[in-house]
């Protein structure tokens, strides 16, 4: 099945970094705000979703779901909400993270709705690729850096190989960040483990 992409409304610098990461076969959905990237990203949406406060609806010829102003999801977590319930298995969101920090954590939170799931899902920015790990991930050196968070509570049974830091049956909480700026080394990809808990993979381009 293809895979359903989500453009929000917050600025992207590199679209050609952008480009390169979407697929043939992406269903597109933007979101409100989100239609200001559509030339830049040079691909049709697949699916419109909005309350059109901060765009105009473009009346294009394509599905366009139109919502209340007054609700309780964000048009992002409304989109999201969709994917699932049209039974998509694997989410990419783009255009989610900038200036408003409540937006971008709110997204982040996406994120954990999509882990809990058993689903894939991913934000990607200019600068870096971000996803929930509660089991195991790979990171390549095409990457220079990555870091782990724990934004959900203590993670536990940490393990990373192929490293420039390497843990062993480890904890990371909440209040002792010490997972930042790791470094994939050599040819092999970089292997994480995480027995209890999840926490917050962010890749560096």
């Amino acid at each position: 099945m293809s895979r359903f992409v989500i453009v929000g409304g917050a600025d992207i610098g590199n679209y050609p970094l952008i480009r390169a990461e979407l697929r043939d076969d992406d269903f597109i959905t933007y979101c409100d705000s989100g239609l200001k990237h559509m030339d830049a990203l040079m691909r049709e949406p697949s699916l419109i979703i909005g309350d059109f406060d901060s765009h105009a609806n473009p009346l294009l010829p394509v599905e366009t779901i139109v919502l209340p102003t007054v609700k309780d999801d964000t048009d992002t977590m409304y989109a999201l909400k969709e994917g699932i319930r049209r039974g998509f298995s694997e989410f990419m969101l783009i255009g989610v993270l900038g200036q408003r920090f409540d937006h971008s954590m709110g997204n982040i939170s996406a994120l954990a709705l999509i882990d809990s799931l058993g689903l894939s899902g991913k934000i990607l920015d200019d600068y870096s690729e971000i996803s929930i790990i509660s089991d195991c991930a790979e990171v390549s050196n095409k990457f220079s850096y990555f870091s782990l968070l724990s934004i959900f509570g203590a993670a536990e049974g940490i393990n990373i190989r192929n490293a420039k830091y390497e843990l062993e049956d480890a904890v990371i909480t909440g209040t002792d960040p010490y997972g930042i700026s790791n470094e994939p080394v050599g040819k092999e990809n970089a292997h994480i483990s995480v027995s209890h808990g999840s926490l917050l993979l962010v890749k560096v381009f």
